[in-house]
């Protein structure tokens, strides 16, 4: 059996990636970050274009290469194409950012049977769709980084549909690395903690992000550039010997 060398396939870092959700807050710094460490990055968004025309602007302006491509990741098709729009750009996909997300507080008890299947179907099946592709489309010795959530560990009240998303992504993420047997393609999993972004905090109140932002040692939310950094080693050579793992960027908090 033939074994694919990681550290020769993306010691050079000049391979392409594909980061979900990219046009603002963790999805854009991750962008932005894997292109200054030398990858060629599809910026995906299912909304927001000129949010993502602007990321793809910074990474040229920098010297870099990007291109932006709309896409719903809860769409099986979708999914395939935004595969397809990367590998005519760029020759091929290396790494697969799975950030794409969205978190709506719903507590059990009344929760809108539309909001929840909505929440699975971008967290569970967006990224159960672009995992599928990856698995059949990744050059060997790549990257597939899905994302979790700290979240799960506290199981606080109204995160329930939510946490149920991000622990059937963290299953996916263990199960796949096993599968990719032979392949050198490594699988796992970023769960932050709460980070200062949009998405975080709408519906929250001051004393709500206060009370979260103290659950950590440091006593201050994360930084999307925080996120970034562990998906950016976790995308490169160094990290060959990790897969199969959930990494709980989250200052401490649990």
């Amino acid at each position: 059996m033939t074994t694919v060398s990681t550290t020769q396939t993306l010691s050079s870092q000049t391979g392409a990636a594909i980061v979900t959700g990219a046009s603002r807050g963790i999805g854009r710094a991750i962008a932005l970050r894997l292109a200054a460490d030398g990858f060629a990055v599809t910026v995906n968004y299912a909304s927001r274009s000129d949010d993502a025309d602007q990321a793809v602007a910074e990474i040229a302006a920098a010297g870099g290469r990007a291109i932006a491509v709309k896409a719903d990741v809860s769409l099986p098709a979708d999914a395939a194409r935004l595969f397809d729009e990367t590998a005519q750009a760029f020759g091929g996909v290396d790494v697969l950012v799975n950030n794409a997300g969205i978190m709506t507080m719903l507590p059990i008890a009344n929760a809108d049977p539309g909001a929840v299947q909505r929440e699975f179907a971008v967290n569970l099946m967006g990224s159960f769709n672009t995992m599928q592709q990856a698995a059949n489309r990744l050059r060997d010795g790549g990257r597939i980084i899905n994302f979790s959530t700290s979240a799960i560990a506290l199981a606080l009240p109204g995160y329930g549909p939510y946490t149920a998303t991000k622990a059937a992504v963290e299953m996916l993420t263990r199960v796949l690395a096993k599968e990719l047997k032979g392949r050198a393609i490594t699988v796992n999993a970023v769960a932050p903690g709460p980070v200062e972004t949009e998405l975080f905090t709408a519906g929250k109140t001051d004393e709500q992000i206060r009370f979260l932002a103290g659950l950590n040692p440091f006593g201050r939310l994360g930084q999307p550039e925080d996120i970034a950094a562990v998906v950016a080693f976790l995308a490169g050579p160094e990290a060959g010997w990790v897969n199969g793992q959930v990494l709980r960027a989250n200052g401490g908090m649990a």
